[in-house]
């Protein structure tokens, strides 16, 4: 019979402890979805600004705004930067000082620090 309400009373705490770290789950997904729309954005503004020398600021600007969904914003920041940087061949050596420099204002935008220091000179204020 102590067998049994112990095992009864563990399920019992495993299923409330459960529940808190489903809803954390829950948040940390629809942090990673909105920082994915996060960095969709920015991508986009950067092919709309077309504008010289600017794609370091939309980097870092995706990166931040993703990062400041929280935790599930910083990973698919992350994962996106990571992809995004593979996919041009920055893995293989092709285009690797470009790709350092993108990964350097990825890492800089997720940190939390203003991408408006990759801004440059005349891009359109709305951006």
């Amino acid at each position: 019979m102590k067998l049994v309400t112990s095992l009864f009373l563990l399920s019992l705490v495993l299923c409330v402890n459960s529940q808190g770290w489903f809803q954390e789950s829950l948040d940390f997904l629809d942090q990673a979805r909105q920082g994915a729309g996060d960095m969709w954005r920015a991508y986009w503004d950067m092919r709309e600004a077309n504008f010289k020398n600017s794609d370091k600021y939309f980097h870092a600007r995706g990166n931040y705004d993703a990062a400041q969904r929280g935790p599930g914003g910083v990973w698919i920041a992350e994962v996106i930067s990571d992809a995004r940087e593979f996919a041009q061949g920055g893995s293989f050596g092709w285009n690797a000082e470009d790709s350092t420099a993108d990964q350097e204002a990825n890492r800089w935008g997720r940190s939390g620090k203003d991408p408006n220091h990759f801004r440059p000179a005349g891009l359109d204020p709305k951006y």
